[in-house]
């Protein structure tokens, strides 16, 4: 039997000058992921697509912070989203 993976979507935020880490926002599977993801859109929040992370952070609560261990991968979405938004206000 093949188990059929239902899209997931977890949503940080991180703000250096009031979080000591970034933070669970939001996180949703299935129509929530689709939601989260169609707004994150709408407002303009970068997308980075990273299934093994993803599977990760969702296993956190919301507004928890993220653990030691994930900061490298963490800090690379960061770099990344920082980078792409940085090419869009140009």
């Amino acid at each position: 039997m093949v188990e059929e993976k239902r899209k997931k979507a977890v949503g940080i935020k991180y703000d250096p000058a009031r979080d000591d880490a970034p933070k669970v926002k939001a996180k949703g599977a299935g129509y929530l992921a689709d939601r989260i993801l169609n707004l994150a859109r709408k407002h303009g929040v970068p997308i980075k697509q990273d299934n093994e992370l993803v599977e990760t952070l969702y296993a956190l609560d919301i507004d928890q912070e993220i653990p030691p261990e994930l900061y490298r991968a963490v800090a690379e979405v960061l770099a990344f989203i920082y980078r792409l938004s940085a090419q869009l206000k140009e």
